[in-house]
């Protein structure tokens, strides 16, 4: 069941590398969120290079990604989590299997990544405990009979989410839908007016960066690889490529605002659609935008700067009543990204769930009063559970028969599309 990864663009694994992919495992275990324990890692690394950095990134999300599988071939090899006392061993254990199983690489260049003194500390697991489950024959991995059970072991997920999604898709669609929440997540960017993607994609080629057009988006392309060239390029540099997936392109593309028009993103997040809709509207319109968590709000607030987009603002009173459009990214579970966010799948529960559809109605019913006659208002989540896109909508317009549909509802399923799983609705007050 070894399985070689086709995507070589994962960067360089060395010691140093291993060292911070390492560090910042054992801190998301313990609860850190994987971003904040990836930059914490690499802040603290010294020498690293860039493809280290890479390698390193990709390995956390990796372990995330893989834990119930890691860990459940630790226990076919001896080695089960339950019997080290320290994290850092049980996560060494995880690296070594992750290499060794889903990178087919040598137990040699493992066991010089991972050999003492380091790359982790404290640690209690020996050299020779490593070398003799490297040099181990490949042991029995045992599997549920149960089709759901089974596929959340080989996919690595809790049996009760892929319980949950698998109510949510055909049968036969539910292995292709864990392994693309599994997968990678693809490097896709929206090119910015008064650019073409045509040309851009041309211009970049030119420059030796690999790029794709990604039909899905009117201005997307994607980077399979060699993700560091394109941040060297020139359009990068000027600020006319911005890393943005396809879902949310799509989902700033339905608020489609005229030239000119008044539009309030109320979850704006790191604002990559609060740029897309000022590029939308132009020098002639407006952006409002809000966000509850301080820190990404001033990421959007810095983005926003720094591509002198005059026509943002970031009032803490959003003026929903006189705008043309109110934008709202909900809170949500996540489900639709988990490629991006692996150690979210840990953390999800049904009441993690619960709670969400609970806040996304409210922020609903909140705005339906304050908009005025006209008004669109479109709904969008990074979920694939109809809990918190379907069943929220329709419930909505129950309660406030105003708004109405104007367009069937966009969804984009991971497993379907480059990138993960969006929704969206565009509601128009009558």
């Amino acid at each position: 069941m070894t399985v070689k990864l086709d995507n070589a663009d994962l960067g360089k694994a060395s010691r140093k590398a291993a060292a911070a992919a390492l560090s910042a495992h054992v801190q998301v275990v313990k609860g850190t969120p994987l971003r904040q324990a990836l930059s914490d890692a690499l802040a603290e690394a010294k020498g690293l290079g860039g493809q280290e950095r890479h390698f390193a990134a990709f390995a956390v999300r990796e372990l995330s990604r893989h834990l119930r599988w890691l860990d459940a071939w630790g226990r076919a090899y001896g080695c089960p989590p339950s019997s080290f006392h320290l994290k850092e061993d049980a996560a060494i254990i995880r690296y070594a299997i992750w290499r060794k199983h889903r990178l087919a690489a040598a137990p040699v260049q493992i066991l010089a990544e991972l050999k003492l003194p380091g790359p982790v500390r404290p640690r209690s697991l020996p050299d020779a405990a490593l070398q003799k489950l490297l040099d181990a024959p490949t042991p029995e991995f045992p599997l549920p009979e149960e089709p759901v059970e089974r596929a959340a072991a080989v996919h690595s997920f809790p049996n009760w989410l892929a319980a949950r999604l698998a109510t949510e898709v055909d049968a036969t669609q539910l292995e292709p839908l864990l392994a693309a929440l599994n997968h990678e997540s693809a490097l896709a960017l929206r090119v910015r007016p008064p650019l073409r993607r045509e040309a851009v994609l041309a211009s970049l080629r030119a420059q030796g960066v690999e790029a794709e057009l990604l039909d899905e988006a009117n201005q997307a392309i994607w980077v399979p690889n060699g993700r560091r060239a394109v941040f060297e390029s020139r359009e990068m540099k000027v600020g006319l490529l911005q890393v943005m997936d396809a879902g949310s392109q799509r989902l700033a593309a339905l608020c489609a605002p005229a030239e000119g028009a008044k539009v309030v993103d109320y979850c704006a997040g790191a604002g990559g659609k609060t740029i897309a809709l000022a590029d939308a509207v132009g020098p002639a319109g407006r952006v409002y935008a809000s966000d509850l968590s301080k820190r990404r709000l001033e990421d959007a607030q810095t983005r926003v700067r720094m591509l002198k987009l005059t026509h943002v603002s970031f009032p803490s009173e959003l003026p929903v009543e006189t705008a043309d459009c109110v934008l709202v990214d909900a809170p949500c579970s996540g489900a639709g990204t988990l490629a991006r966010e692996p150690d979210q799948k840990w953390k999800l529960s049904e009441k993690t769930i619960a709670e969400r559809t609970v806040s996304q109605t409210e922020i609903l019913n909140k705005l339906a009063p304050r908009l005025k006659r006209g008004a669109v208002l479109v709904y969008g989540t990074c979920s694939i559970l109809r809990a918190e896109n379907e069943e929220i909508v329709d419930a909505f317009l129950k309660r406030h028969p105003t708004f109405g549909r104007t367009q069937p509802d966009l969804r984009v399923w991971p497993h379907q599309s480059v990138g993960g799983g969006y929704y969206g609705a565009r509601l128009v007050k009558g």
